[in-house]
């Protein structure tokens, strides 16, 4: 005797709501009565998860293997750094001219003998007060650059207090026709630094080589170094001079030096390893032959 047709539908819902029902249980259980193995995430965003979780244990690590000086306020330090910083410069130049430059940096330690520098395109604004003189159109932002460190040497302050850092700054030419280079700049330098007690030195010697425009640009060596002496553990006076060479290019021949006296505050806790410096200096131009008259400097900075 055939099921009739609405029977016949009667026994296949019944059988896909019994089946709808044993498969999640079957599944819970193994169909043995064992449960299964808790599904873990993939290796690879697993090992994401922890680097990203050992990142201040691993950079405070890497800050704990080189001495503890302060960076100075031109000078690039060979310390590997971790920080947010500010810095704010105002310039006298020839026939009453003047330009502020503001610009910020994010410092990170992403392994233990590495720091990235990113920074924000500076932004330059010309002074008008100078009427004869004046200029329009120049208020704009400059080229934006990077820099990689790689830590070769140290030691802190128990262990021998030097240290020596090779970088390599890139410049992108991504400022205005006015301000930017035009061409990509590459800024390959070595790093190095040795203290005393509350006594360093810290010193850089780079060369800048352009991508294109060498008639123009030149490849300019610069050589600066920062002597330093730690006063009641946060005040740290300075004394830098900044000397830069133009071996060829539109200055051939020329050089230029700076003497800049300054002071640096820091690191003051604010809260676990987020700190607070601020530091202030002038550039004084002391030879015939200079881009600018004096730099006054205001540098702010959060390390973590």
């Amino acid at each position: 005797m055939k099921t009739p047709r609405s029977g016949r539908f009667a026994l296949r819902l019944t059988c896909a709501l019994l089946v709808a029902a044993i498969l999640p249980a079957s599944a819970a259980t193994g169909f043995g009565g064992d449960s299964l193995p808790e599904l873990s995430a993939p290796q690879p965003l697993a090992e994401v998860g922890d680097y990203f979780s050992d990142w201040f244990e691993r950079s405070e690590g890497a800050k704990a293997e080189q001495p503890h000086w302060i960076t100075p306020l031109v000078t690039v330090t060979p310390r590997l750094e971790q920080e947010v910083r500010f810095d704010q410069f105002w310039q006298a130049q020839p026939h009453g001219l003047g330009q502020s430059i503001s610009g910020a940096k994010l410092e990170l330690i992403p392994l233990d003998n590495i720091e990235l520098i990113l920074g924000a395109p500076p932004y330059v604004a010309k002074s008008k007060y100078n009427v004869k003189h004046r200029h329009h159109g120049l208020d704009n932002w400059t080229d934006v650059s990077f820099l990689v460190k790689y830590r070769l040497l140290s030691a802190n302050e128990e262990q021998g207090n030097y240290i020596v850092t090779l970088f390599m700054g890139i410049s992108a030419p991504t400022g205005s026709k006015r301000l930017g280079s035009g061409h990509a700049v590459y800024s390959p330098t070595i790093a190095f630094g040795k203290g005393w007690g509350d006594f360093d030195f810290q010193s850089t010697v780079a060369i800048a080589i352009p991508n294109g425009g060498e008639d123009r640009l030149g490849m300019p060596v610069t050589y600066n170094t920062a002597l330093q002496y730690r006063i009641l553990k946060k005040i740290w006076p300075e004394l830098e001079f900044n000397y830069t060479w133009w071996p060829n290019g539109a200055r051939t021949g020329d050089n230029q030096l700076f003497v800049t006296p300054g002071i640096v505050i820091g690191r003051l806790p604010i809260w676990k390893t987020l700190g607070f410096t601020i530091g202030t200096g002038v550039q004084i131009a002391v030879t015939q032959h200079r881009t600018f008259d004096r730099n006054w400097i205001l540098s702010a900075r959060l390390p973590f």
